[in-house]
């Protein structure tokens, strides 16, 4: 059974009019908020908000079409306004990786899951927080938006944002055609903030979760209809299908939590269309955290990278809510769910401690996300830290490399 609505569970702690209800040990989504803050995402005119790889680079989507196998890495809020060093060596570690790699096992582009630029996404701030801490990686860079590219509201004694909400993000990534801002990076043409990446072997759903973790504004829609549509397009197609949303749908971090509107949103357009994504992707907490959810006869990865730069120090990594022993989880762990009580999750391992990214390689049986971490302080190490593989019939095929990385 799905979350299908977001209905009150009457078993639920009851919430406070004074503060936010501290989630319990182990549930993995936050109480549902009354109005969430929305930003009406800016217009479009195009029809088509699809964009195919080999339009961007043909020979790259020639070869790993030839190949049957697709690399790429994953990211998510790596805006270093807090300083650079952290974002500069995720980017120079992931750097190094396509310059040792040889052939199909070099990852062809980044996907960015999500807040670009602190606090507000403003245009002048791309080039301290995107361009510059990027310009050496020699692969295009995808982007979906996350809360902090969106949001208008400032905090207390920030000048005013005079932009639009998303004007940064578009202008860079939604261009109507490529040009020069940064030095050596042009902007991307992607169609629109929300979207799909039409590459060999899978296909990125790309959705735009907002400022507070919807899709749509309370009794609106529109990007719940166009992601059901991309997902009833994909019957009959062999690739794997890969969500990717800012905002995650379960998360165990203490600061945040899962995000109800958005796990009702996936449920929803599962049981709407009888398709089920291989993975979903996410970012928005600072850490790293890979669940096995067991959905309809099927075993999907939800992974959480929020560990792009943004987050710099061990103080500004976001951590697990721990038991009321004082622990952290030990993994692997099951999930225990009021909002939903017929999920069936599995927290299987997790990384509070450095910052990081995922690599994802795709062939035509198999896609497998490995996970990678960079040290706040020291060198980083190629060292796969934690692995899962899923098959296109939607089998975890593969042991995770397990455990987890934590301090008490």
């Amino acid at each position: 059974m799905a979350m299908h609505h977001l209905v009150p569970n009457p078993n639920a702690a009851p919430a406070s009019r004074f503060a936010k209800t501290r989630r319990p040990f182990l549930e993995p989504i936050s109480n549902p908020k009354n109005n969430p803050h929305f930003e009406k995402p800016p217009f479009t005119n195009n029809v088509n908000l699809t964009l195919p790889l080999r339009v961007v680079v043909p020979d790259v989507a020639a070869a790993a079409a030839t190949a049957k196998k697709l690399v790429f890495h994953v990211i998510g809020d790596s805006g270093g306004i807090h300083g650079d060093d952290v974002q500069v060596a995720v980017a120079e570690a992931m750097e190094d990786q396509i310059k040792s790699a040889k052939g199909a096992d070099q990852p062809s582009f980044l996907y960015h899951v999500g807040d670009v630029v602190y606090f507000n996404g403003q245009s002048e701030l791309y080039g301290a927080q995107f361009y510059e801490p990027y310009q050496y990686y020699p692969a295009p860079i995808f982007a979906i938006p996350g809360n902090h590219d969106g949001d208008t509201r400032v905090r207390r004694d920030d000048p005013p944002d005079t932009e639009p909400s998303l004007f940064g993000f578009t202008e860079n990534f939604c261009a109507p055609q490529a040009h020069q801002i940064g030095a050596y990076r042009a902007t991307m043409t992607q169609p629109y903030v929300y979207w799909t990446l039409d590459a060999p072997l899978v296909t990125i759903i790309g959705l735009y979760s907002n400022v507070e973790g919807t899709l749509d504004a309370r009794g609106a829609f529109e990007q719940q209809r166009w992601l059901e549509e991309q997902l009833s397009s994909l019957k009959s197609d062999d690739r794997f299908i890969v969500v990717a949303v800012h905002h995650p749908p379960y998360s165990l971090d203490k600061t945040h939590g899962g995000y109800p509107d958005i796990a009702a949103a996936l449920d929803q357009a599962m049981v709407h269309t009888g398709v089920i994504p291989h993975a979903v992707v996410s970012g928005h907490v600072h850490n790293m955290q890979r669940f096995t959810r067991r959905y309809s006869n099927r075993q999907i990865p939800y992974v959480i990278d929020g560990r792009g730069g943004y987050a710099n120090t061990d103080r500004l990594a976001h951590k697990l809510q721990k038991s009321d022993d004082g622990e952290y989880p030990t993994v692997p762990v099951t999930t225990v769910s009021t909002h939903d009580e017929n999920l069936d999750l599995d927290l299987n391992y997790y990384d509070q401690d450095s910052a990081g990214f995922l690599r994802v390689t795709v062939t035509t049986e198999k896609l497998t996300i490995d996970s990678f971490t960079v040290p706040f302080d020291g060198g980083f190490e190629d060292i796969v830290r934690d692995t899962v593989t899923v098959t296109r019939e939607g089998r975890i095929d593969q042991p995770s490399a397990g455990g987890r990385r934590r301090r008490r």
